[in-house]
């Protein structure tokens, strides 16, 4: 990695603990794909530091090279991570750096995972047997009917907030439950065999 650009982590070494470090890193994961970054965060993280608000984006910036570089690369070893670093890098704060990294990579791999791009996702389900009581001809009076309620969480369209989630309702006859659940334990199967050739 290009050591000028990881220069202005040196800024870190103006912090008065290594909590405050630590906050830097989550703000920094929080604000990694802005270009800009609020002025309240830059304000307070400029105070902080006794540095100028200009000084505090470079910071952010470099901060979010790093975890960038690492949830991209999938670094989760300490020697791995020690490497992005240049020779001449301060000692003490690399190491403080990558024990921060360590400690949080895994919760960021899952904020990330989670707030990708994706289809909806099943948050719960409910189900109940329905049996009708109208239809248009007699013998479809005494169908029983399984009604599936789902609840799903809509696609992510912003990272500061989590997306709203849904309710749909589908009825299904006992021929089309059946061939749904053909299909799903096929699903499972195919799943299975592939999480069996992963591990």
């Amino acid at each position: 990695m290009d050591p000028d650009r990881l220069a202005p982590l040196n800024l870190l070494l103006k912090a008065k603990s290594k909590d405050l470090v630590a906050g830097l890193f989550q703000e920094a994961f929080r604000y990694r794909s802005r270009t800009d970054y609020p002025d309240a965060v830059t304000e307070l993280t400029a105070e902080s530091l006794g540095v100028e608000k200009a000084h505090v984006v470079e910071l952010y910036k470099a901060l979010a090279l790093v975890i960038n570089t690492c949830l991209y690369e999938g670094f989760s070893d300490p020697r791995a991570l020690l490497s992005l670093f240049p020779d001449s890098f301060h000692k003490n704060l690399k190491e403080l750096i990558v024990k921060i990294i360590v400690d949080n990579l895994s919760t960021w791999k899952q904020s990330v995972s989670g707030s990708q791009v994706s289809l909806p996702r099943l948050h719960d389900f409910d189900w109940r047997i329905d049996i009708k009581s109208s239809a248009n001809a007699m013998a479809r009076m005494s169908v029983p009917t399984c009604i599936v309620q789902m609840q799903v969480q809509e696609t992510p369209r912003d990272v500061e907030t989590m997306p709203a989630t849904k309710n749909i309702n589908i009825e299904f006859t006992k021929e089309t439950l059946e061939t749904m659940l053909d299909g799903l334990g096929k699903i499972r199967d195919q799943l299975s065999s592939v999480a069996a050739r992963q591990s």
